[in-house]
């Protein structure tokens, strides 16, 4: 039976002082060709309780294509901001797969960041710093994000200030939860974020240039379908093949 994702885990995350909540997910892990992306969608804590989950929602991989495109503007107004981050098939080759996905997830959350315009420093606003007085009986504190990622492994936090890593103006502390994506609302809304926006840049880099119209990803989104491993076989890689993967 199918999960129906809830805002449980948010609103514990709230309970413990996190004042803005992130939920994040990846697609294209298992691909041969082509970025991986990670989705972040963040809402204010402070919102939660008037907060209805999106009519539909669900792990992008248990929704259909037509569902996912359908969903995908609703809940880039339903989050209080939404992103997608990614890492090249290069990048990919350099780092091994762990650290691209760090690397993304953490150019997403910068992204969030910088869209709700948040800075080292940043406070409450106004309206929820009143509030945190009463509650915590002290002067308003710094906001803190609480991150929620899909899987068993916290590679956000692993990639944090490494050379590569951009700089996030303010950290997040994960938690991670296996099939975070079929039940927390915002990871699932991360799902469809990250799938949508990956396969749509699939299908253009396979319709805009002959010479990768033989892999079918407007099909197989550069996964490693019968079709896609047969062209490998016949023409060979490209540059945008995972190289130091197992192609064929």
């Amino acid at each position: 039976m199918r999960l129906k994702p809830t805002l449980h885990l948010e609103n514990d995350l709230a309970g413990r002082g996190f004042d803005l909540i992130v939920g994040f997910d990846e697609v294209g892990r298992g691909a041969l060709a082509g970025p991986v992306m990670v989705g972040a969608a963040a809402i204010w804590a402070r919102q939660l309780a008037g907060c209805a989950v999106p009519e539909g929602l669900a792990d992008s991989k248990l929704l259909t294509e037509h569902r996912r495109e359908a969903l995908f503007e609703p809940l880039q107004a339903w989050c209080a901001a939404g992103a997608v981050g990614q890492a090249s098939n290069a990048e990919i080759d350099d780092w091994g797969i762990s650290y691209a996905l760090g690397i993304a997830a953490l150019r997403a959350l910068n992204s969030v960041e910088h869209q709700l315009d948040l800075q080292t420093d940043a406070v409450l606003p106004p309206s929820a710093a009143h509030q945190t007085i009463e509650q915590r009986g002290t002067s308003p504190q710094l906001l803190r994000i609480g991150a929620i990622l899909d899987g068993p492994n916290d590679y956000i936090t692993k990639a944090l200030n490494t050379f590569d890593a951009p700089e996030v103006p303010i950290q997040a502390h994960v938690t991670t939860m296996v099939k975070a994506d079929q039940q927390c609302v915002t990871v699932a809304a991360a799902s469809v974020l990250a799938k949508v926006t990956r396969d749509r840049l699939m299908v253009s880099i396979a319709r805009g240039n002959a010479l990768y119209q033989p892999y079918q990803w407007a099909h197989n989104k550069g996964y490693g379908s019968a079709a896609h491993r047969e062209a490998i076989a016949r023409y060979g890689a490209t540059d945008l093949h995972r190289r130091s993967w197992h192609l064929v």
